[in-house]
């Protein structure tokens, strides 16, 4: 087992696939993860860049690929490896061409403690679901109307 990584006390872990048309990745995520990281709040345990060229053609790029290797790794102190080449596939195949995607998994460690205390209690969670933000956006705007 990778050191640092313990299933009784892992807080709850979330994958995420940013997309960007025209293959516009500039970098400028790296910083906000990498603060994210330093603040605890998250733990990276893995990243990958998927590309899609016009021709249909995809390339997959992850940590320990040199091209990326020092940029992303300034994100992340160790890698987990808790994406599988099926899952970059499916990302892949989800991409148009001229697309690429950044493949991250994370821990969310400011749960920790509080997915540690639901095990213990025989908890379980069976639902999760994340509120999409043009959700958020309209109910803030019906509570602004008010």
């Amino acid at each position: 087992m990778p050191s640092g990584l313990n299933a009784d006390t892992v807080g709850l872990v979330d994958v995420s696939v940013v997309a960007f048309e025209g293959n516009h990745f500039n970098g400028e995520i790296v910083p906000a993860l990498r603060e994210l990281q330093q603040d605890r709040t998250v733990r990276i345990l893995d990243l990958a860049f998927v590309s899609k060229a016009e021709d249909g053609s995809v390339t997959v790029v992850e940590l320990t690929d040199p091209a990326v290797a020092e940029t992303l790794q300034q994100v992340t102190d160790e890698q987990f490896d808790l994406l599988s080449d099926e899952d970059l596939r499916t990302v892949s195949e989800s991409l148009t061409p001229n697309c690429s995607a950044l493949v991250m998994a994370w821990e969310n460690t400011w749960a920790r403690r509080l997915a540690t205390a639901v095990r213990d209690s025989k908890g379980e969670v069976v639902m999760l679901e994340r509120i999409p933000r043009e959700t958020v956006i309209e109910a803030i705007a019906a509570l602004d109307g008010n």
